[in-house]
């Protein structure tokens, strides 16, 4: 097996860049002087996240390596094409119908997640409850970018 000094120069220099971003940021937040929530302004920018890098984020979120290996794969087999590549549209739809509907009342509530509505409402044990179908939807999302790779 050979050894590629190059690609190892170059995994080193990524993984240092990101590290000096997350310090950077760390810094930034700590002397930022705002007397705010620091859980907001870690999770949520402060509020303060522009439509195009918000736009990047949710897509950077969404779309992985299971979701571009199953779209390709449902386009691809013969007999299904297009038509049976479902996720792109439902993603599409339910960001715009989220964006609509939900984004300003979440934002006025300062709510940071999608399950604190439900933990206002039903309370901390009703809330640690639904947490776990949420857990197990990312450990599910995470398997499937796993088997892409």
């Amino acid at each position: 097996m050979a050894f590629h000094v190059e690609g190892l120069i170059a995994l080193i220099l990524f993984y240092l860049a990101i590290l000096f971003v997350g310090i950077w940021a760390a810094w930034k937040t700590k002397n930022s002087g705002s007397d705010g929530d620091r859980s907001e302004a870690i999770i949520v920018g402060g509020r303060d996240i522009g439509l195009l890098v918000g736009g990047f984020t949710m897509t950077a979120t969404w779309v992985g390596g299971g979701y571009i290996n199953g779209t390709a794969e449902a386009v691809y087999v013969p007999g299904y094409g297009l038509a049976w590549a479902q996720a792109p549209f439902g993603y599409a739809l339910s960001l715009v119908v989220g964006g609509l509907f939900f984004a300003k009342p979440m934002r006025s509530k300062g709510y940071v997640t999608m399950l604190d509505p439900f933990q206002q409402i039903y309370g901390k044990r009703m809330g640690g409850l639904i947490f776990i179908p949420a857990l197990m939807g990312e450990m599910f999302w995470a398997a499937a970018i796993f088997s892409a790779l």
